[in-house]
């Protein structure tokens, strides 16, 4: 019988709690409560296979960090979800997004403070990041254009091309500018969230932020595909030869 950790249960339990808060705070229709439920479900599968797989039986320090981003996360989700049929909570969309941000760039300083780091935290870290991203990307994609939706959708993209193509498997190196890029799309989107700028401001904004995303996502397109491609330039019979 596979053992059942008690990080993911917790979270899913501080799911609920924070989900009751918000709706009783701000109100929460049947559909946002719908999204947040599903949302602590899935999650809450996802970690215990993520910590099962990695042979780790509980959180470290920086994991609960992620963990408490995490629920922030499954509660703006919910707000944006709930938005397609009533107001919008922007105040309480906003302010959570911008904690969730905040928390993004401590989990990292206590895995290394703690030296804690590990593969499990730095996935973790990463695919809450992305599904940030990808809720806030909804929610901008109906009054700015539906093309934000590419911002979001990007990352999954990526790992969709790892998945059925062989190349894309490998790893990459480590670079600072992924970071620095992330960085700029959560920025982004959570100023055109709040809709403090003009509409053209906030478009020239989002339009930076996805471009400076397709470079570094190209770039590392291009660096697997490189990697996973060598060629020696050692010339036999006048054509270049694979190195096996």
């Amino acid at each position: 019988m596979r053992l059942v950790r008690s990080g993911p249960l917790v979270g899913m339990f501080a799911q609920f709690s924070v989900l009751a808060a918000v709706g009783a705070a701000v109100g929460l229709g049947t559909a946002g409560w719908f999204a947040g439920i599903a949302y602590a479900l899935v999650t809450m599968i996802l970690l215990q296979h993520g910590l099962s797989s990695t042979g780790l039986k509980r959180y470290g320090p920086a994991d609960w960090v992620t963990a408490a981003r995490t629920i922030l996360i499954g509660v703006v989700a919910a707000l944006v979800v709930d938005s397609l049929d009533h107001a919008p909570a922007v105040g309480a969309i906003v302010g959570l997004v911008v904690v969730a941000l905040l928390l993004d760039g401590v989990d990292g300083q206590v895995a290394r403070r703690t030296r804690s780091c590990s593969a499990f935290g730095a996935r973790f870290d990463m695919e809450a990041d992305s599904f940030l991203l990808l809720v806030l990307s909804l929610y901008v994609a109906r009054s700015a254009g539906w093309w934000v939706l590419a911002i979001g959708g990007m990352r999954y993209a990526f790992l969709l091309g790892i998945w059925s193509t062989r190349w894309m498997s490998g790893t990459l190196p480590p670079r600072y500018w992924r970071k620095v890029v992330a960085a700029t799309q959560g920025i982004a989107l959570v100023t055109a969230t709040a809709g403090i700028l003009p509409f053209r401001v906030n478009l020239v904004l989002l339009l930076v932020a996805f471009a400076l995303l397709v470079e570094s996502f190209g770039r590392d397109v291009i660096w697997l595909w490189k990697d996973g491609h060598p060629v020696t330039r050692t010339r036999v019979i006048g054509r270049l030869v694979p190195r096996e």
